[in-house]
């Protein structure tokens, strides 16, 4: 009697759990040939790991909104429980978030902040205040000079997304009450290396007096500080400064890039793959979770490069 006792009850507990339903995230990702996306995914995988519950699918847009658009109907027609997307362009949200709400299906943006008046598109929004990291990066300009003079230029993301657009408005907003550091030029390079070397060594050659490089992210600041090299300047004779401590800016960072801004693209893929797993099973989620950034300077490098090994 006992024994039957013991297999009913193993039964009520562990046979529900055989058949619990397993939740299919599928995650489009704005370019994983860019290094931030690639760490937004590792963070993503970790979770999927840590929960046998979950299947992540993973799209790569490549840069292209249309394709972008195709991979979460894809993701739609197949009835995935939930979707993360770090948006191509924030234009396509409106299209995105009304087709994954008609079919019923929680949708996640990352890093990528859609415009204010698309945010009611969405299920939830993780990500990092933009001006905020630009106004770090202001900061720190502004203290390492020390009241001298100086000429500066801005690399710009890809013009109109909202990290392009309150990373600079935050530079300008600190920048803008000292005359004596002038803006010499603002100019595109995609989040790219190496268009942004391109676009410095033609600012280089056109002006002899750079001083300051501040980049909207570190792959465009390794460009301007490769051009920098390439030019004869040397390191102590510009300040540049870029955002997110990615592993490959921290091996420049004291090595001609003189600080960086930490935005944890582990918590962000994280937060925004755990979000997403909760909105699938019903659960309440915040509209928005901020995600801190930080500033990086050498003497921290050991503890921000070994962030990435946790």
């Amino acid at each position: 009697m006992l024994k039957k006792l013991f297999f009913l009850f193993l039964g009520i507990f562990f046979i529900p759990a055989l058949f619990a339903k397993s939740l299919t995230i599928g995650v489009s990702m704005y370019s994983l040939s860019d290094k931030y996306p690639t760490y937004l995914q590792d963070a993503m995988q970790k979770f999927e790991k840590a929960h046998q519950d979950v299947k992540l699918k993973f799209a790569d847009a490549n840069g292209d909104p249309a394709k972008m658009l195709n991979d979460i109907e894809n993701f739609i027609d197949v009835n995935v429980d939930a979707i993360v997307v770090m948006l191509t362009d924030p234009k396509i949200v409106k299209s995105i978030g009304l087709k994954a709400k008609k079919a019923k299906i929680p949708l996640i943006a990352v890093t990528v902040k859609p415009n204010d008046e698309d945010m009611q598109y969405l299920t939830s929004y993780v990500g990092s205040e933009e001006i905020t990291s630009g106004k770090m990066q202001g900061e720190f300009v502004l203290r390492t000079l020390n009241g001298k003079p100086a000429n500066a230029i801005i690399l710009l993301g890809p013009l109109g997304l909202d990290a392009q657009i309150k990373r600079t408005e935050g530079n300008k907003s600190v920048l803008a009450s000292h005359p004596e550091i002038n803006i010499l030029s603002e100019q595109e390079a995609k989040w790219d290396r190496a268009k942004a070397m391109e676009v410095a060594e033609n600012l280089f050659a056109a002006h002899k007096n750079i001083n300051v490089v501040l980049a909207n992210n570190d792959e465009m600041a390794i460009g301007a500080l490769l051009a920098a090299r390439k030019a004869g300047i040397a390191d102590d004779e510009i300040i540049i400064i870029g955002i997110d401590a990615t592993p490959d800016a921290l091996e420049y960072l004291g090595k001609g890039l003189d600080a960086t801004i930490f935005q944890s693209a582990a918590e962000q893929g994280r937060m925004s793959i755990e979000l997403a797993y909760k909105a699938a099973k019903g659960e309440k989620v915040p509209a928005i979770k901020w995600i801190p950034f930080e500033l990086v300077t050498p003497d921290k490098k050991a503890q921000y490069l070994n962030k990435y090994k946790e």
